[in-house]
């Protein structure tokens, strides 16, 4: 089921819901940037047929940040993680007002999780039974301004970055392009890791060319100061779960050991040859690690 909700400052943010409605355990999924809901269609479909390993199935949400996929665009002054963490919130309370709560967040998705713990703590502690952290980072992001690339690549991704920040050519445009094939070439090697299936490549393409020129720049800002690792102490008493790729270009193995560092009870799971779009590289073993906490938060309910 498809719905749409109008936040506090009147933008209208498009979600899904799966599963069924007397399920014990809501899980929420949030996309990383760029990307949208979709990414994490192949998660929520497993999830919403059955917990993996057992038990009832989960009722599922997942939804797009602001300015990205069919969810309206924003000022830039509103493209900032504290302003997803209350979207977030508002997610919630719309769609899931009352019993346990599993958040996995990607990339971007994780930030904002964080940011929810640091602007609504009373949430976290009320409602939240298990965070999956998923291909993200507390901190230390500056390199997120030129995804992950370095030298010559980095220095004309900024510079086309640039034009489309200031060009009225970019910024009326509604998405990137309207040929994800021809992106491929660029995205495969940056956002996947090894031999990546096709379904894996076209979710990823698509995606991003969806994406507004405009959501590109006006997030950076936010990702390159997002420093949350006195946040993650919000988690500290609930099961985690922190995945990341070998071949994570944005968001290395150094940046999961950064959180669980933070969080040292938590599971580190790091997937071989896996790169930064795990949600669609290793649907099992990801659906799998978010099973086990809906299980978990199914568990302690029935007791």
């Amino acid at each position: 089921m498809s719905t749409r909700i109008v936040t506090r400052d009147g933008t209208g943010l498009f979600a899904r819901v799966s599963g069924p409605e007397s399920a014990p355990v809501t899980v929420l999924l949030a996309h990383g940037w760029t990307l949208d809901e979709r990414c994490w269609a192949p998660v929520a479909d497993a999830l919403a047929v059955g917990a993996p390993g057992g038990g009832p199935a989960p009722r599922v949400i997942r939804y797009d940040h602001r300015a990205h996929g069919r969810s309206d665009d924003t000022p830039d002054e509103l493209k900032t993680l504290d302003v997803l963490a209350d979207d977030m919130a508002e997610v919630i309370g719309r769609l899931a007002p009352t019993g346990p709560l599993v958040i996995a967040g990607h990339s971007m998705g994780g930030m904002t999780a964080m940011a929810l713990a640091q602007r609504h703590p009373e949430l976290v502690a009320s409602r939240v039974t298990g965070v999956a952290l998923v291909a993200t980072a507390s901190g230390g992001l500056g390199a997120a301004a030129t995804l992950g690339m370095t030298g010559r690549p980095a220095k004309l991704f900024l510079a086309g970055k640039d034009k489309v920040t200031v060009s009225p050519l970019w910024t009326g445009r509604r998405a990137l392009s309207t040929h994800p094939t021809l992106l491929r070439a660029g995205l495969q090697p940056l956002l996947l890791g090894t031999r990546p299936d096709r379904l894996a490549v076209r979710a990823t393409c698509e995606a991003i060319a969806d994406c507004r020129p405009t959501t590109v720049s006006g997030f950076t800002p936010t990702l390159t100061t997002h420093e949350r690792d006195e946040a993650l102490a919000a988690f500290s008493s609930l099961p985690v779960e922190i995945l990341v790729g070998t071949r994570d270009r944005l968001t290395p193995p150094r940046f999961a050991r950064r959180i669980h560092r933070s969080l040292p009870r938590a599971e580190l799971t790091v997937f071989p040859g896996a790169g930064h779009m795990l949600p669609v590289e290793r649907v099992g073993g990801v659906t799998g690690r978010i099973a086990a906490l809906v299980r978990r938060a199914g568990a302690e309910q029935a007791a």
